[in-house]
């Protein structure tokens, strides 16, 4: 046996058993470390604005580009790990976080703070939160649906943890300390992306000829994304500069796929307005509830209660959804979840007192499980497997436009009227008029296809993008993982 043979069946070997489970571990910190950490932010807020004698918009663009950079580093990210591996790509990760958070503790005004925390710590975020990502989708072959549900239990971890060690420290050595601590906390990523160590999979080993019939950034993606660039075949013509650009914008891009497919469209369009509104909770309610009367360690514990929900409420929502009842029809829970987000911010309206928050907080956490664990799993269903990862690369830099600039509009309305109910208005207007637009939109679209079918009259070639509600047979535990694989912090 050859020794790329040889080294393929060990790496097979080591899959869904052994070291997979130390790598399960590792990306469970993974989620915590990165996804968890800006639900800390509003510990932070007022010190933040007292030091720099900034405005809630002002002070709420440093967690804005933190956010909006982890998400929409997708693409890069890609490129990273294509290049360079799953570990670099996790360990570089941790080390930019890390030093973005140590110069944050250094920082002498407000905008060098959107450099250091928001760019540079986001982007390290982001490099080990999606690498890691990746590297479980390796080393998870049967077991990988209850891989990726143990997994999202670290976000859960995060929410809980973070904003308490964060009000500890706080009150005991300030907030530069704080964030210099912080440093050294998010560099155990690099420990994490070391347990991580490279899998040479069977389908490296075997040459992938190319297809005369594939389509630019079809099914060969993966491939590529797996197997690293392979050299272009003897007899065709190398591609000009300008056509290689554009082929590889969109091999990350699918703007064919929004063009073509009405599902993915609605969907996208859907869930990129419920983000301006569905981050706000998490960066007001601290200061709204401090505001209101209520302790700094109470207030600090209200995000903990969201985080501590989530930890056994997420994994069993995504095993739910999971199965064959729901298939074709995750987009409705979708919807719902989304729903009951937006109408639970009325409780905040209604009274700020501490123990109606904590009602608040338990509803808003149930509801953000189902968000949570359908986001990705209702884009498998609108967009082929072949086109995954291109169509999530488009996915999540739309989305982290909006992630952006969400929350400085907000803080920008709570300055002019001085008044925070303001935050949970805007957050229910966005994310009820998303659920009902996804949730009519998507219907309208299922009786137009069964109209058709119907009727017999053929489907071009465009429909087999678009979203059915016929269910569908599950896929094989065996197929192989898409290239990257994200999940949000949502």
């Amino acid at each position: 046996m050859s020794q790329g043979g040889a080294a393929a069946r060990k790496a097979a070997e080591s899959q869904d058993k052994g070291w997979a489970w130390m790598v399960l571990f590792a990306a469970v910190l993974l989620q915590g470390l990165t996804l968890g950490y800006p639900s800390c932010i509003g510990v932070f807020f007022k010190d933040l604005q007292h030091e720099f004698q900034a405005s809630n918009s002002e002070t709420s663009w440093f967690p804005s580009i933190m956010v909006a950079v982890l998400h929409g580093g997708g693409p890069l990210c890609s490129i990273l790990v294509k290049q360079f591996g799953c570990r670099f790509a996790v360990m570089l990760g941790g080390l930019l976080s890390s030093v973005g958070m140590v110069s944050s503790s250094f920082c002498k005004s407000i905008s060098q703070l959107y450099i250091t925390a928001g760019f540079i710590t986001g982007l390290g975020s982001c490099f080990s939160f999606q690498a890691g990502i990746t590297a479980l989708g390796c080393y998870f072959v049967r077991w990988r649906a209850l891989a990726n549900a143990v997994a999202s239990t670290g976000v859960s971890l995060g929410f809980t943890l973070w904003p308490l060690l964060s009000q500890y420290l706080l009150d005991d050595m300030g907030w530069r300390n704080t964030f210099l601590i912080f440093g050294g906390v998010l560099l155990n990523c690099c420990v994490c992306g070391a347990i991580m160590r490279p899998l040479q999979l069977a389908s490296e080993s075997i040459p992938q000829p190319p297809k005369p019939d594939t389509e630019p950034g079809g099914s060969a993606e993966a491939a590529q994304l797996s197997n690293g660039a392979s050299s272009p075949h003897p007899e065709v013509q190398q591609p000009s500069r300008g056509a290689a650009c554009f082929q590889a914008l969109q091999k990350y891009l699918a703007f064919d796929i929004f063009c073509q497919n009405k599902g993915y469209q609605i969907y996208t369009i859907g869930v990129v307005w419920t983000m301006m509104g569905f981050t706000l909770p998490h960066l007001y309610l601290v200061p709204y509830a401090i505001q209101n009367g209520v302790e700094e360690r109470r207030a600090a514990l209200l995000i903990s209660v969201i985080g501590l929900i989530n930890i056994f409420i997420r994994p069993f929502t995504g095993l739910l959804s999971g199965h064959r009842v729901f298939t074709g029809r995750r987009i409705y829970l979708f919807s719902l979840a989304v729903l009951l987000c937006g109408l639970s911010n009325f409780i905040c309206v209604v009274s700020a007192e501490f123990s109606v928050l904590i009602t608040y907080c338990i509803i808003l956490s149930v509801a953000m499980s189902g968000v949570g664990a359908l986001t990705f799993q209702v884009l498998m269903d609108v967009v082929e497997m072949e086109r995954f990862s291109s169509a999530l690369g488009l996915f999540t830099i739309l989305e982290s436009i909006t992630l952006l600039i969400g929350p400085p509009l907000t803080g920008l309305l709570v300055d002019i009227t001085s008044d925070f109910h303001y935050v949970f208005y805007a957050s229910s207007f966005f994310q009820i008029s998303a659920a009902l637009f996804m949730g009519i939109s998507f219907c309208m679209l299922e009786k137009k296809n069964k109209s058709k079918e119907a009727s017999k009259i053929p489907l071009d070639d465009s429909s087999r993008y678009q979203y059915s509600e016929v269910p569908t047979q599950p896929q094989p535990e065996s197929q192989p993982p898409p290239a990257v694989v994200c999940t949000t912090s949502v």
